[in-house]
């Protein structure tokens, strides 16, 4: 379930730390904001925030959102109703379910997984803005 096709990818996933469990038959009403790891196998009914830069989700099939995703990376396998963010890497496994758009980097989606909504690129690099006078930056002059 951690494996991915990049070997840079791999390793980061495969290192990642699980410091937070929602457990199976937990229900928690509000939002989450975490750093690192977090899994869960119950039910958020609230949004669910990563404030680390090399945050991990991962959510069984039993696992359930009710509210807006914004992570790093995310591994889900249960469901989410709400809009998922994902700066970097989202993976749906088999059993994902969501109901609402998807913005991503990179994706990787089994087959059985269902997105109800868009599926939104976010690119990694934005373009350098020009300056008043409607030039490129110095950077790019010759």
């Amino acid at each position: 379930m951690f494996l991915g096709r990049n070997s840079k990818q791999k390793s980061r996933r495969r290192n990642a730390q699980i410091d937070t469990l929602i457990g199976r038959g937990t229900v928690l009403r509000g939002d989450i904001h975490f750093k690192d790891g977090l899994h869960i196998d119950g039910v958020v009914k609230g949004n669910v925030i990563a404030e680390g830069e090399n945050s991990m989700l991962t959510m069984s099939e039993k696992g359930c959102i009710e509210g807006e995703v914004r992570v790093h990376n995310i591994v889900l396998n249960g469901e989410v109703k709400g809009d998922v963010h994902a700066l970097e890497h989202v993976e749906l496994a088999a059993q994902a379910r969501v109901t609402g758009n998807v913005y991503y980097n990179l994706i990787e989606m089994a087959m059985g997984a269902e997105v109800n909504g868009n599926l939104v690129h976010q690119g990694e690099a934005v373009e350098p803005a020009a300056d008043s006078e409607g030039e490129a930056p110095a950077a790019d002059k010759a």
